[in-house]
């Protein structure tokens, strides 16, 4: 067993597992801070309601969030430390100035605002969230500054065969950066989007189900009250889902938007700074203009699909080069132009350098996995996609203030939730395996910055065994999937339980703020 093999496979699975928090994290947090902005300026109980039930939800994946996220530093020092040796001088300053700027300070407004409700003035308090959701968002950013680096080094230069950082400004407004982050942070949103859409469609069906709400012979909702099936079935229950389903639909409905616009952007930009990586994404071997929707091949040698192995089965003529150039007639680089560039200019095998152990000398190969860039981009797009269309569905059938009474309907949009995040999933994983061979990929185009890469065989730590990898890896999966078990019974206990769950005031005193009997720690956990 070769330990950087077991290294890349934990690396990703802790990876992918944590980023399934964080955009619920960011897009969630900011629409809790809309919410509560919109009960400080009308005072209507609903909006009360929802920001304590979303915002319920959110702390429950923000903890989940942080815990998931310490693993990933650890491993830095643990599986890469010839990766951080390489890297450290140009990661520190995004990672300090996360931890220092963003998350200490998300943390501590967090805080109060968890245990601020009724001890803060009102105002305060609504600054609170604010502060802690916008620093979410900061965050987000400096990770996405040393990724970016990662992706298109710039600002550096390779010193004892270091990367030395000569130009901060540079490196915090990395164009790949700057196209990265609302590309991700609309990814965010979308996920935010449809997970108050399923949850809200959950419920309502819940009240027609139950016969709370009816529809008159017109089609338009009846709201009704019955508050011998619960605490919390009143009229205003019925706003708090209609409003969070037609907020949440809103917001996955723009964020597609959001994603369509940024991602044509930053696919413009991976084809200037990582044509190979885009050309594998394309399955497109020969040069030509055409955008592949469909592709089909058999395993090459090795167990992966190569050039010789792709038949095309459909594609769209233009559609790629106007993807890369904004025209349908130039013609876009394939693989089979493009693999003797990266072989004349980076070398055909590995060094032969220490470094690289039994590794040294081995025959380099450039291409990504095709059948996982290939497809982790058009699952990115599909899935993407059916959550926006999903979104526009549901603000038609409750245009008349209800769902449809159909069960099987409502398991559709409880399971649309998982859409989002699959393409979120989806997009990182194209992201990230197309960037192989390299840990940090050259950059084609500054003279002398060509040079500052790295070789993802010459990143893992020398001193680790095959046997501590598998030990670490078997470690944390069982770790993760007890984690994962304690949020999604934490997540089902509190959904199901509706407003009452994170209100307990709204079973007594329907809905009201909490007074000196609210008890402040029964919201926090």
């Amino acid at each position: 067993m070769d330990p950087l093999e077991i290294a890349r496979w934990q690396f990703g699975i802790t990876t992918v597992y944590h980023f399934l928090m964080v955009p619920l994290t960011i897009g969630l947090g900011l629409l809790v801070a809309v919410l509560q902005t919109a009960w400080h300026r009308t005072g209507k109980p609903e909006y009360l309601r929802m920001t304590k039930f979303w915002g319920k939800l959110f702390l429950i994946n923000f903890i989940m969030g942080v815990a998931t996220g310490i693993v990933q530093e650890f491993q830095f020092g643990m599986a890469w430390s010839e990766y951080s040796r390489f890297v450290g001088d140009v990661f520190g300053a995004p990672l300090a100035m996360e931890a220092l700027l963003a998350f200490f300070v998300e943390s501590t407004f967090l805080g109060l605002w968890i245990f601020g409700w009724d001890r803060l003035p009102k105002a305060v308090h609504l600054g609170c969230i604010w502060a802690a959701s916008l620093a979410t968002i900061l965050s987000a950013y400096f990770i996405l500054v040393a990724n970016s680096w990662m992706q298109h080094p710039v600002g550096v230069e390779l010193v004892d065969g270091r990367a030395v950082m000569t130009d901060a400004w540079a490196v915090f407004t990395n164009n790949t950066a700057l196209v990265t982050f609302p590309h991700t942070v609309f990814g965010a949103f979308s996920v935010a989007g449809a997970f108050l859409l399923g949850i809200s469609w959950y419920h309502l069906y819940r009240r027609r189900a139950s016969g709370i709400d009816a529809v008159d012979p017109a089609g338009r909702v009846v709201v009704g009250e019955a508050p011998a099936l619960g605490a919390g079935r009143d009229q205003t229950d019925h706003a708090v889902w209609l409003k969070s389903l037609r907020l949440g639909a809103a917001v996955a409905m723009v964020s597609f938007a959001g994603v369509a616009l940024t991602g044509h952007t930053q696919a413009q930009l991976m084809f200037e700074q990582q044509p190979l990586k885009m050309a594998a994404a394309e399955a497109a071997c020969h040069d030509g203009t055409g955008f592949s929707v469909l592709a089909v091949g058999n395993l090459g040698g090795g167990g992966r699909t190569t050039c010789d192995d792709v038949v095309g089965v459909y594609e769209i003529p233009g559609l790629l080069s106007f993807l890369a150039n904004n025209d349908f007639t130039t013609e876009v680089r394939g693989v089979n132009t493009l693999l003797p560039e990266y072989q004349e200019k980076y070398g055909t095998h590995l060094p032969d350098d220490a470094l690289y152990g039994e590794r040294a000398g081995q025959e380099i190969d450039y291409l990504p996995l095709m059948e996982v860039t290939y497809w982790g981009f058009r699952l990115m797009i599909t899935f993407g996609g059916l959550a926006a269309f999903a979104a526009l569905v549901a603000l038609w059938l409750t245009r008349r203030g209800t769902v449809p009474d159909n069960k099987w309907v409502s398991r559709l949009a409880v399971l649309g939730i998982l859409a989002p995040f699959a393409a979120n999933s989806a997009g990182w994983i194209f992201t990230e395996m197309g960037r192989q061979p390299f840990v940090v990929v050259p950059n084609p185009t500054f003279e002398g910055i060509d040079q500052v890469f790295m070789y993802t065989a010459a990143a893992v730590s020398p001193g680790v065994s095959a046997g501590e990898m598998v030990f670490s890896l078997a470690a944390l999966c069982l770790v993760y999937g007890a984690l994962l078990v304690v949020e999604v019974r934490l997540l089902t206990r509190y959904v199901r339980g509706g407003v009452p769950s994170a209100m307990p005031e709204a079973a007594t005193r329907g809905g009201g703020p909490a007074g000196d009997d609210g008890d402040v720690l029964a919201f926090a956990y």
